[in-house]
């Protein structure tokens, strides 16, 4: 119970004489004998707090930035009208900056035996699980003299997913994949690429492709079609050591691998291919393996959506390890990583043969757009520089992608706005050249 009408009481006896009563609560009631039955007589009409029952329903999951409602329950089985607030506590982030007390409390009237639906609106600033907390409610009396307070614990949890802003993206990317496919005029042929069917020449078709059989038995020039091979094994690699906390613009750089990643999943599932995850720095973080083409993107965002940078170094030998054993298979392993010339010398290169020497890698990192920036600085000292770290930052990421290059590696090195569709490219590209 809580004693809230405290200070409408001293305003009410401020015209007794100094000392008639005692300072504390207790003395104000025991000498103003009709204002304490007041009081208690409120406080005996106000609803009961313990025996309300609360449920809620909602939303479960929501994209990061958007927003989510969770409808919450209040049920009165006792005799007594209820007249009461409400404050439905979630954690800081389930809000964005300023809104909290506006969402979470409520006020509501609730006669006996009804019940009434409250929604809190909420709006997450952080990805991962937001569970509800504890539920408080403080029912007034008809005077609002005293209150009954109470808490109850209604579980709940809202899981926040990754925004996937890259999506924008793949309307134009599986254009671009339906021509390699064969299922536009524009065909491809390639080391790695499957027979569809046969078409008359047309000047500037590779002769390579000409089905001279084919061609003898009527009177037009025969050419061979190709399409991309289907049903090829994609290894998305997330990198969550210490590497992937470093802010780039407002967000870690495992934020914008996420996003690459998400974007590669729905691209590569579509084209038929396999796709599993792992993210890994000194353990596995998370692991999706074996999903159906309909299942794979939706399971991949789940797995994704509780992943944080850890500030560990990451085991590369550990990482390589894993991968190996998830991909037994000829496959594309898609790195995303940091291009740092220490983890990538120290660590990667001494282990990446053990990767290339039976499949295709491919690395992707995260670019700072502020170090372009520093670069085209002039015209004071300090600008002068700053261009002049930012070309000596340049040129080490340049020579450590060279180093991975020589090792068969393709490398991919964008900002966090076009590493997604950058990496897209990529796939395409190796897919074009029948390497995948």
């Amino acid at each position: 119970m809580a004693l809230t009408g405290r200070t409408a009481l001293l305003a009410a006896l401020g015209s007794l004489p100094v000392g008639i009563w005692d300072p504390s609560w207790t003395g104000i009631l025991a000498v103003n004998t009709p204002l304490a039955l007041a009081c208690a007589c409120d406080f005996a009409l106000a609803a009961p707090v313990r025996r309300l029952g609360l449920t809620r329903a909602g939303d479960t999951s929501v994209r990061l930035g958007e927003p989510a409602e969770v409808q919450l329950t209040v049920t009165n089985p006792s005799g007594r009208p209820l007249r009461a607030q409400l404050r439905d506590a979630w954690p800081p982030s389930s809000w964005q900056p300023g809104t909290e007390v506006e969402a979470s409390r409520h006020r509501l009237t609730i006669p006996p035996g009804e019940r009434r639906r409250l929604t809190t609106r909420l709006r997450p600033t952080r990805r991962g699980d937001h569970q509800a907390n504890r539920v408080t409610i403080r029912s007034y009396g008809p005077l609002g003299l005293l209150t009954r307070q109470g808490s109850h614990k209604v579980p709940w949890t809202l899981r926040v997913l990754p925004p996937f802003t890259s999506r924008k993206h793949l309307p134009s990317k599986l254009a671009r994949l339906r021509e390699l496919d064969g299922r536009t005029s524009v065909l491809t042929r390639g080391q790695g690429t499957e027979f569809d069917s046969l078409r008359d020449y047309v000047p500037g078709d590779d002769t390579r492709s000409i089905d001279w059989r084919a061609t003898a038995r009527q009177s037009s020039v025969a050419v061979r079609t190709w399409r991309p091979e289907r049903d090829r094994h994609i290894l998305l690699v997330l990198d969550t050591g210490r590497t992937s906390a470093g802010r780039v613009g407002d967000a870690p750089r495992l934020d914008a691998s996420m996003d690459a990643a998400l974007l590669l999943a729905a691209l590569a599932s579509r084209a038929g291919d396999r796709v599993d995850l792992l993210a890994y720095d000194r353990r596995v973080r998370a692991l999706v393996q074996g999903k159906a083409a309909g299942d794979v993107l939706p399971s991949v965002v789940n797995a994704l959506a509780t992943l944080e940078p850890e500030l560990v170094e990451t085991d590369a030998r550990g990482l390589t390890s894993t991968a190996l054993r998830t991909a037994k298979r000829s496959s594309l392993i898609v790195l995303l990583t940091s291009l740092d010339a220490a983890p990538i010398e120290e660590g990667l290169l001494p282990v990446l043969s053990r990767l290339t020497q039976r499949h295709t890698v491919l690395l992707a990192s995260v670019a700072d757009p502020h170090i372009e920036q520093m670069a085209k600085a002039r015209g004071t000292t300090e600008a002068v520089y700053d261009a002049a770290a930012a070309a000596q930052a340049h040129a080490e990421r340049h020579r450590t992608a060279e180093q991975l290059i020589r090792h068969g590696v393709t490398v991919v090195d964008a900002t966090p706005s076009d590493l997604a569709p950058a990496l897209a490219d990529a796939y395409l590209s190796l897919k074009a050249a029948g390497r995948l």
